[in-house]
């Protein structure tokens, strides 16, 4: 289990208190570019006002694919790193962490897997050796690995009584299919049991590589010695991963409705269709658009038709999801059974509605002022602005980009909207999966089960 997740002594309480206290406004960073002695590269943004720092990393396609028979890999070996390494067996390791309030963790994910550490500035350097021993020498003790695969079995099995959950399983497995983004990232109950300590080291050597690293830092610590960190944390790893490439791959299933029926009250709807990667010249325009459609809370249209005026759910929203090998548009929420029908209808007629019109102009000058003067706020913590810098460079934006920002998303105009709302939404091909017991439906398929 992840440091991150264990019950806080109260200096450890103290160090994360201490990190929310920093809040730069992105246009004030001034963002170093650093290059170890020994090559490796981070970007840092320098502040010694508060004695704490944090370090994000990323090897950029690691465990993007568990070997066959295998699924739940990357997962149990990201919840395992911390489990004891090199002198340290996992009560040793865990309780210099508490100690010295160091949190931390790592997480695999479908594009790559992530490191994250957190600490006070003057305990730096039992940090960066912890770090680097999970990484370097993991024990992967077979008591500790049989913990850590319970915990994610009891988490699988829980979730299958989640609709919510069904119905994210069942779109991605049927919008993907045969492709990892379709598989269940904790693999399966199975899947899990075949998973040995060798198959966790074998990991660890194959996929993490300084070719695939990236790297940033913020808080306390100078650039020169975030060089010397850098070299002493990751400089004993291989120059080379061995990942395995995905494929691009579009989402399948377009105009289907597929339904899990569920003994439920409600009906959790996920509906969505091919969107933008972040690279795409109308990521702007789409992020602008899908503000006032669903992205916006109680201001936005979806809100306002289906909650505000028929009350017909708590809350619906819609969202991009920009991904390394395909993007998604799509809308999320849950309504009373009698009227789901009704509900998926104002959705499609908000969706078309959109790609008929665009926006009214006090609706793009209102979307501009929120997702412009919004975006400092997600930057009030060290930990949250290296966790932006490091995004900023795996979307390969530049070094530049948080001071430009603004202008990219001021610079959009009507003309934007409506060529990309015609370009991403179309009612007809939605993919929609509904997990109840919706009535005024008629899905294409039905699931029994629905898992």
């Amino acid at each position: 289990m992840s440091a991150l997740h264990r019950t806080k002594t109260p200096l450890f309480a103290a160090v994360i208190a201490a990190v929310t206290l920093i809040a730069l406004p992105a246009w004030a960073m001034d963002i170093k570019r650093v290059v170890s002695p020994g090559g490796i590269e981070a970007w840092l943004v320098e502040d010694h006002k508060v004695p704490v720092l944090a370090l994000e990393w990323t090897f950029e396609g690691a465990g993007s694919t568990d070997p066959q028979g295998k699924g739940g890999l990357a997962r149990l070996a990201s919840n395992s790193l911390d489990e004891g390494a090199g002198p340290y067996d996992s009560q040793a390791f865990q309780g210099r962490l508490q100690n010295d309030a160091i949190a931390l963790g790592y997480t695999a994910g479908r594009d790559g897997f992530s490191g994250s550490l957190r600490t006070l500035a003057d305990r730096r350097d039992e940090a960066f050796e912890l770090a680097r021993l999970s990484m370097a020498e993991p024990r992967f003790e077979p008591e500790a690995i049989d913990r850590m695969r319970a915990a994610i079995a009891a988490s699988l099995r829980n979730d299958l009584a989640d609709p919510n959950y069904v119905a994210r399983r069942l779109f991605y497995s049927t919008a993907y299919p045969g492709h990892p983004y379709g598989d269940e990232i904790r693999g399966s109950l199975d899947s899990l049991a075949r998973i040995t300590p060798d198959d966790l080291k074998g990991f660890v050597k194959t996929q993490f590589g300084r070719d695939n690293l990236v790297v940033a830092a913020s808080g306390d610590i100078a650039p020169e010695d975030l060089g010397k960190a850098l070299d002493r944390i990751f400089g004993g790893l291989p120059a080379k991963s061995a990942t395995t490439p995905i494929p691009d791959v579009a989402p399948q299933g377009l105009g289907q409705t597929i339904l899990a029926p569920r003994p439920t009250a409600q009906t959790v709807m996920l509906m969505g269709q091919p969107g933008v990667k972040r690279d795409d010249p109308d990521w702007y325009a789409a992020s602008v658009m899908n503000y006032v459609l669903g992205g916006g809370g109680f201001g936005s249209r979806l809100m306002e038709e289906v909650r505000e005026k028929r009350g017909l759910s708590y809350g619906v929203y819609s969202y991009l999801i920009p991904m390394d090998h395909t993007a998604l548009v799509m809308a999320s929420g849950s309504t009373m059974n009698a009227k789901a029908g009704q509900a998926l209808d104002i959705i499609r007629q908000e969706w078309a509605r959109m790609a008929k019109d665009g926006l009214t102009d006090e609706e793009l000058a209102d979307a501009k002022t929120y997702l412009t003067g919004s975006f400092p706020l997600q930057l009030g913590s060290t930990q949250s602005i290296a966790r932006t810098l490091l995004q900023v460079q795996r979307d390969r934006l530049g070094i530049e980009y948080l001071g430009q920002r603004d202008r990219y998303i001021n610079a959009v105009t009507q003309d934007d909207i409506r060529r990309v709302a015609k370009r991403l939404l179309d009612p007809a091909t939605l993919l929609t999966v509904l997990v109840g017991r919706p009535e005024g439906v008629t899905p294409t398929k039905t699931v029994e089960g629905g898992s």
